[in-house]
């Protein structure tokens, strides 16, 4: 599903030759650095990158893979991908399960007054509160944002930064594609986007690699209006590869008022906690494939 040689090549082509101290000219046709260029600047021969680049040499040194790093001004996020990636061929992380300890749904059912739902390194929601059924208008379990955000909803309007949250997907499953290369669960979920969707496939040609942890996060919900949120993602222990993700509004404001009737709305339709202590165990039969 992902690799470094094409992680490379990638970020080869966005770095400016001037910001490294290569002058450039108008008869300059390559996009980025030439591989020769890379090679000088990190230290190696130019046919150990290029075997690099085709995949030939599959474990380059610490040493080799910092000044790659510090060449291709890596941030943090790359940085550590770009080791995982290097490390695939010597250890394959095997993917963690879909089971949610009874501890953590105990956990969602604390979380009052808040959209709260934990989900997995494919972005499948395992679990939700009343509030996060209500937000997306659906039962939390069998719900992968990354397939409602570039299948479902991409022209619906929930998602009110769409263009934001398909580059913040994007750059998630690449992070989970490099973690779990085996995952046949997570490359078919990457196949169905793909042939689902050209911006899918157009974000994931660039090869980008993004950990959101925190930040704004805006729905235009069809009864109650823009409910303009602030996202925390926080990773579950055990290696589990789960996150919970709590959408919290500034108090006192309209998204508060708006998350608040919202509730009310539920509570009048008799389905304040539609998702309540729920999980799933998910299936790995293909979509469509009746389930027992």
């Amino acid at each position: 599903m992902d690799d470094l040689a094409g992680f490379l090549r990638t970020r080869r082509s966005r770095v400016d030759p001037a910001a490294v101290g290569i002058p450039t000219d108008r008869y300059r046709r390559v996009e980025g650095l030439r591989r020769e260029e890379i090679a000088h600047l990190s230290g190696v021969s130019v046919d150990y990158y290029v075997r690099l680049e085709q995949g030939r040499a599959t474990q380059p040194s610490e040493q080799v893979l910092d000044a790659l790093a510090r060449v291709l001004g890596l941030d943090e996020t790359e940085r550590g991908h770009l080791y995982r990636l290097a490390r695939q061929r010597r250890h394959r992380a095997k993917a963690p399960g879909g089971r949610v300890r009874p501890e953590l749904l105990r956990v969602l059912d604390l979380v009052a007054g808040a959209p709260a739902l934990i989900m997995d390194h494919r972005l499948d929601v395992l679990a939700g509160n009343g509030l996060a059924g209500l937000l997306f208008g659906r039962s939390m379990p069998g719900l992968n944002t990354a397939r409602h955000i570039f299948l479902e909803e991409a022209e619906r309007g929930l998602y009110a930064d769409w263009d934001q949250c398909t580059l913040d997907v994007v750059g998630h499953l690449r992070l989970a594609a490099g973690k779990y290369p085996e995952d046949p669960r997570l490359a078919s979920l990457i196949g169905e986007l793909a042939m689902g969707s050209e911006r899918f496939r157009r974000l994931w040609a660039r090869a980008e690699v993004r950990a959101r942890t925190h930040g704004r996060k805006a729905y235009r919900h069809p009864l109650v209006g823009l409910l303009e949120l602030h996202q925390e993602n926080f990773a579950l222990p055990d290696e589990s590869g789960m996150e919970l993700v709590v959408l919290s509004a500034p108090p006192g404001g309209p998204a508060e008022d708006g998350l608040r009737l919202l509730a009310g709305l539920g509570a009048d339709n008799g389905d304040a906690h539609p998702t309540m202590n729920t999980q799933v165990r998910i299936s790995t039969a293909p979509r469509g494939t009746p389930q027992h």
